[in-house]
């Protein structure tokens, strides 16, 4: 029925039902059927059934209840079978009704006034005791008997699901143990040319001894085959999460990462005393992974094949829109109501917030969705993919869980939510998509084309000090994992030096080691402030790595077992516990048993009351050894492409996009501050992706902050920008243009004959500044775009066909006005989301000087505690989890980058700005420690209405008094609008400034007091 039907419906028959309902204890919903139909039916379903069928009454305390059981019951009596007693339940307690309610005009698209009938008549649809049931139905109490006995003849339980692994071939072995050994043994010959270390032949024993005991030997042959079959397209995949702890993972090429290479915990990914499957995550290149889904609904077949579904739930943005619109609030209020929330908050939306809307608290209406927004919080919303968990099974999947349509096409999607899956030990295997193994591969790509050198993520040059150096630093802008805020924080004070201290800079900063209290006394001890003690060898030779703090899954779970006397199955259930706590909070029923543990063992009860602090802090999200190792060597493989190859490394991030932390504007400037020069788009030169060209040698751009890096980047090209960057084209129409530019285009219309493109893509192109190889600057290859005629396409209308070939309608040459510099920044924006010529805040640096605010840049050369003001364009709005309600802010000028800190007191006052500005002016005090500087603000000002000054402040002296002269009567006269001549003089002279003068003539007309937009 769900294969049938779009996402979310079902089309069902009695003709379904009747062929594949055995088994199944019947009941009819009399409501659904006319009087005539139920003899019919009912003998229909007593022939085709074992068990008879029933039917359903459910009493709501209507006006008709006494006939509509004594009718329901002569139905029952003429047709032979039992009547049954029903609740109809669709809340727990009769104060849910409002609630439910709004849900039911939630799912109808309706509001509460036009519901009607189609909401209930009364709060009676909610659980009753045994006494109210017997009151309800006092003249049938055969119907309640009869629900009694139907609960008895139900046998049904999940432990009934059977699931098998897939069957997969053999290959050249007997047996699929024997044909995993083989490809292992082959997979370690060529990762270890010159011979397998012992080390590593030990744990490859050791690992395929236990997955043949364990019988996993077809699991793991499934997914070196997706693998394989990636690899074979030459598609990028990582494995991650546990699979970093087996050799036999990396002789089979499902991870890169070295066991030799990595330490790691092989119990934590497959251990007898679970007898469940392995986890493993397969990350693929995010543009491709689509060509991996579609091989293994290919190879499985849809019946035996499908993606989880994940649960989505209600956060309090969402749930403060949907219940408005029931209440009939319009979509203005909306915004605004939830223009006041943050992000995902959960936590809903007080009067505070409504008020600062613009709106009163105190309406009853508002109060109303402000309540019943609070208590859907959390509840379900609707049913999405998970993010590449498929389930495949060796018979029909559908003989387990019910498969539906997914809204993508070419998709299908088991019913039950991810994290059933592992209870009911069905595999999963994670086929996931991961931006920066596009970027990688695509940077590794142009390494082979444009230097010359071949190489994959496992044979990048390891251990590079100037990787290491650069890292120090914290110049790690787009590298993966480490190019957060917090990430950067981190680094100055981490100081990593080899691949071990990067596995712990990816998982230092995450929730369970900052709530655990793990990440100071680290820092404390890595820097020698504090001095590093194991209260017993057992936990020396556990926490030795990390200094005696645990900061991994895998360390909570050993100190568990050497510390508290845990067996490795109870260690493995706190592991469970851990993952799950958001969801289930279990990880509290081990607190007792881990303590005493502990004190029985001689260690202290402070000591053991701390140890499971730290080690509850993984609820929130902690992070596998293993894990942190896989992301770690993407780490390294970024950052070395970045420092040895930054041209290469900026064309790669361009291509994959979106992806990142930081948007192509950040990018390209950071490359630029590296000393790779960067070129605009254009019709001749450029390509879908950016590519590289000749270009002088980086070291004579490099910014002096990053000076240090002229002995560390190996060589440098030009960067051309791709069509790709440019808003709204095509890719076919750009494929067509470069298939047909063969030498060249020489004028505008030469490519529009050429290629028969559409006059938007030839405008949008225009607007991009792409002609510039034709001598024509974006306005004038606007006017030729525009001036093309409809008549002389290179599909030629009948009515033309007299016409001479390459005619040409003259038009008298006309002379424009340059368009000034800030026009062009603001153009670049619009179309490429950055600009080459100038930084926007460029323009505005005297302004912002004579106002007392310094650039981004200063603040590095400034004091602890010193008091500053800055502004800058707002690129990051961080509020983690961790942190307490704190904000962090990255603002952006043509100088650099500030960091702000917002405290929670202060984002109260200012909540509106830090949401929604712009451009930002920030006032603080300086806070420098170990060359890590923050601005820590006590006053924010939203200065966004200064970016629609750029086009005016590049004007001439002319023009400007132009403006002014408009401008002036408006000053003079604040409720009166600008005489239109001199308005409609100023537009056709200075169009620049058009903008500019209309906001500030409405504005100076508004009443006091009214909100401008």
């Amino acid at each position: 029925g769900n294969r049938r039907a779009e996402k979310g419906a079902c089309h069902l028959t009695l003709a379904d039902l009747l062929e594949g309902g055995q088994g199944l204890a019947l009941a009819v919903l009399p409501e659904e059927w006319h009087a005539a139909e139920l003899p019919a039916l009912f003998a229909r379903l007593k022939a085709a059934f074992e068990g008879p069928p029933r039917l359903a009454v459910a009493l709501g305390h209507g006006p008709d209840d006494a006939r509509k059981i004594d009718r329901h019951a002569a139905q029952a009596a003429d047709a032979g079978v039992p009547l049954l007693a029903t609740n109809d339940v669709l809340y727990h307690v009769p104060e849910r009704r409002p609630l439910q309610d709004v849900l039911t005009c939630i799912r109808l698209h309706e509001t509460l006034e036009t519901g009607g009938r189609r909401l209930a008549a009364n709060a009676e649809r909610h659980l009753k005791s045994a006494e109210a049931m017997a009151r309800l139905y006092r003249a049938y109490p055969s119907a309640l008997r009869e629900s009694v006995n139907l609960l008895g003849e139900l046998a049904f339980s999940l432990d009934d699901l059977a699931y098998e692994y897939p069957e997969e071939s053999c290959g050249e072995s007997a047996t699929p143990q024997a044909e995993l050994e083989r490809l292992t043994r082959d997979g370690a010959s060529r990762r270890y040319p010159d011979g397998v270390p012992s080390k590593v032949e030990r744990s490859i024993d050791h690992e395929l001894a236990l997955i043949s005991d364990l019988e996993y030997a077809p699991y793991f042959l499934t997914v070196h085959d997706i693998v394989r079959f990636a690899r074979s397209k030459g598609i990028l995949a990582q494995g991650r999460g546990s699979a970093a702890n087996s050799c036999v993972c990396f002789c089979l090429g499902i991870t890169e990462v070295d066991p030799d290479r990595a330490d790691l915990l092989f119990e934590r990914f497959i251990s007898p005393e679970r007898c469940e499957p392995p986890d493993i995550d397969v990350d693929f290149e995010h543009e491709r992974r689509e060509e991996v889904i579609q091989y293994v609904y290919a190879k499985y077949g849809r019946d035996r094949a499908g993606l989880a579904a994940t649960v989505i739930t209600y956060r309090s943005r969402s749930a403060v829109r949907e219940v408005g619109k029931v209440f009939g609030l319009t979509q203005d209020t909306l915004d605004r109501l939830a223009g006041t929330i943050w992000g995902w908050a959960k936590t809903g939306i007080d009067p505070a917030q409504i008020r600062e809307a613009g709106l009163d608290p105190s309406d009853p209406r508002l109060g109303q969705v402000a309540r019943l927004s609070r208590e859907i919080l959390g509840f379900p919303r609707h049913l999405s993919q998970h993010v590449g968990g498929f389930v495949i099974t060796r018979g029909r999947l559908d003989a387990v869980v019910p498969i539906q349509n997914a809204a993508m096409p070419e998709r299908t999607v088991i019913e039950w939510d991810k994290d059933d899956l592992e209870s009911l030990g069905l595999l999963k295997i994670d086929i996931l998509a991961l931006g920066m193994l596009t970027a990688i591969r695509k940077c590794l790509d142009l390494l082979a084309e444009n230097y010359d050198r071949h190489l994959t993520i496992a044979t990048i040059p390891p251990e590079e000090p100037a990787v290491y150096d650069m890292l120090e630093r914290a110049d790690s802008l787009g590298v993966f994992q480490v190019e957060s805020r917090a990430q950067m924080t981190m680094l100055p004070r981490l100081r990593p030096k080899n691949f071990y201290d990067l596995v712990i800079e990816v998982a230092i900063v995450r929730p369970g080691p900052i709530q655990g209290d793990m990440v100071h006394p680290y820092l404390r001890r890595r820097q020698g402030l504090e001095q590093v003690r194991y209260p017993s060898k057992d936990l020396e030779a556990v926490l030795g790595k990390t200094l005696g703090v645990p900061l991994f899954q895998e360390q909570a779970m050993k100190i568990a077992i050497v510390a508290a006397g845990f067996l490795p199955a109870e260690a493995d259930r706190l592991r469970r516990a851990m993952a799950t706590f958001r969801r289930v909070g279990t990880i509290g029923s081990f607190q007792r048993k881990m303590i005493d543990g502990m004190v029985a063992r001689g260690y202290e009860a402070a000591f053991a009351e701390r140890c499971f602090r730290q080690i509850e802090g993984f609820g929130e999200y902690g992070f596998p050894e293993s894990h942190a190792a896989s992301f770690a060597l993407l780490v390294y493989a970024s950052c070395w492409l970045k420092a040895r190859y930054p041209d290469v490394f900026l064309a790669g991030m361009l291509n994959a996009q979106p992806l990142g932390f930081y948007a192509p504007a950040q990018l390209v400037r950071d490359a630029r501050d590296h000393g790779v020069e960067v070129r605009d788009v254009d019709i001749n030169l450029s390509d879908w992706d950016a590519i590289l060209e000749a270009g002088s040698p980086a070291a004579q751009r490099l910014h002096p902050r990053h000076i240090k890096m002229r002995e560390t980047i190996l060589a440098t090209r030009a960067v051309r920008l791709g069509f790709r960057s440019v808003k709204g084209l095509k890719e076919d129409d750009m494929r067509l243009l470069m298939d047909r530019r063969d030498r060249g285009y020489d004028s505008l219309r030469d490519l529009w004959l050429r290629t028969g493109l559409t006059r938007a893509a030839l405008t949008r192109l225009a607007e991009a500044d792409a002609f510039r190889s034709l001598g024509l600057d974006r306005r004038s290859a606007l006017w030729a775009a525009q001036g093309l005629d409809a008549g002389q396409s290179a599909q030629r209308l009948p009515l033309f066909d007299r016409a001479e070939v390459g005619a040409v309608r003259h038009e008298p040459d006309v002379e424009l006005p340059p368009m000034p510099l800030g026009a062009q920044v603001v153009a670049d924006y619009q179309t490429l989301s950055l600009s080459l010529k100038a930084h926007p805040v460029s323009f505005l640096r005297d302004r912002l000087t004579d106002l007392g605010i310094v650039p981004c840049d200063a603040l590095a050369h400034d004091r602890n505690g010193t008091r500053r003001v800055v502004a800058g364009l707002v690129l990051v709005r961080q509020r983690p989890g961790t942190a307490s309600g704190v904000i962090f802010m990255t603002l952006e000028d043509e100088t650099g980058v500030a960091n702000i800190v917002v405290w929670p007191a202060v984002f109260e006052r200012f909540r509106a700005v830090v949401l929604g500005a712009r451009l930002v002016r920030v006032r603080g005090r300086v806070q420098s420690e170990q060359g890590v500087v923050h601005l820590v603000a006590d006053q924010l000002e939203d200065a966004t209405e200064m970016l629609g000054t750029l086009s005016r402040d590049s004007l001439s002296d002319g023009a400007l008094a132009r403006a002014d002269e408009v401008k002036r009567p408006v000053a003079d006269h604040r409720h009166k609008i600008a005489p239109g001549a001199k308005l409609v003089r100023l537009v056709r002279d200075v169009p620049e400034v058009a903008l500019d003068i209309t906001t500030q003539t409405v504005r100076a007309a508004l009443p006091k007091g009214r909100n401008f937009h």
